[in-house]
């Protein structure tokens, strides 16, 4: 299942963006620290290019922590880029993102040269109550469905530094399927735009590969790691189910039920702190949709030549 999400708000979003980014000194780009490739969105090299950029890995204390270490250092590898871990309802970490963009742009100070910084993430990552939590006090909406920020907002933090907030944004097209499913679990994506069973079970196949303790913890399951990690994820699902008392009249299983079970306590952590990639496993999976994408493209263009060739309409004499 291919999900793609980018409802008509969002290229408003896009051009609103590239207008202001031509003004800004520093980015910063909020990340899901349980998926911190796949809400990374790619637009955003094109859109900001050689611009200074905060990576910020919020909803840390949701994550692994020794992978959140590891995106750490991959994303502070980066030229023009410092990296930080915070969760966004914490005042003092969040603090560190003012002189986060001090580094970044050391220049920028005072009344006469103000810093100007833009914050940019997916639908849902915690943007709204990050900006909150910085201006201490309420400036920015916030819920826990994606696209809940609709219009560009500027807020003050000191006398010199102003952020602008932007709403959620992800990209038109999506060419890393691992990439869909982990937006779409963490709730970045709209749920018109994907099936809940679908994401469970592909949300599953990871965990018990990484995660089969927590998921035996929270189900119950009176299972070693090891027959966790056999299981085919259906059976994995159907025992949740049980579990779970997720049933219908008769006894019968109730499968939508089991897997709006799984992604909620995903997305609350009630399995524990589960991070959905590494580095390593999502640069293989954007090279391997990046090499997909151009093999499409290079179709797409194939296509367009014979139609546009001596074949249309018979050769001209």
């Amino acid at each position: 299942m291919a999900i793609q999400w980018f409802p008509g708000h969002m290229h408003l979003t896009r051009q609103a963006i590239a207008e202001r980014v031509k003004s800004i000194d520093v980015l910063i780009e909020l990340l899901d620290a349980r998926l911190p490739g796949s809400s990374s969105n790619p637009l955003l090299a094109e859109l900001a290019g050689h611009r200074p950029t905060l990576k910020v890995l919020n909803k840390q204390d949701l994550a692994d922590p020794a992978r959140t270490q590891g995106w750490l250092a991959w994303y502070g590898a980066q030229a023009d880029t410092r990296a930080i871990a915070l969760d966004a309802s914490e005042r003092a970490p969040a603090r560190r993102l003012i002189d986060g963009c001090r580094a970044l742009a050391p220049l920028r100070r005072g009344m006469a040269r103000p810093m100007r910084v833009m914050i940019v993430g997916v639908p849902n990552v915690g943007k709204s109550t990050l900006i909150n939590t910085l201006a201490r006090k309420a400036q920015a909406k916030t819920g826990d469905e994606a696209g809940v920020t609709r219009q560009e907002q500027r807020i003050v933090l000191d006398d010199d530094f102003y952020l602008w907030d932007t709403p959620g944004m992800l990209w038109p097209r999506i060419i890393v399927p691992e990439s869909g499913m982990r937006l779409a679990a963490s709730g970045a994506v709209g749920r018109n735009a994907y099936d809940e069973q679908e994401v469970a079970l592909d949300l599953l196949a990871y965990l018990k590969i990484y995660y089969p303790n927590p998921l035996a913890a929270r189900y119950q399951l009176a299972l070693a790691a090891p027959e966790i990690v056999e299981m085919h994820d259906d059976e994995l699902l159907q025992q949740i189910a049980r579990r779970r008392g997720a049933l219908m009249a008769g006894g019968k299983l109730d499968w939508q039920k089991a897997a709006e079970i799984v992604l909620t306590d995903f997305r609350c952590a009630a399995i524990g702190r589960l991070t959905l990639e590494t580095p390593e496993e999502y640069a293989a999976w954007l090279a391997t949709g990046q090499a997909r994408d151009a093999e499409r493209q290079q179709r797409r263009e194939e296509r367009r030549r014979q139609r546009g060739g001596p074949g249309r309409g018979g050769a001209r004499r």
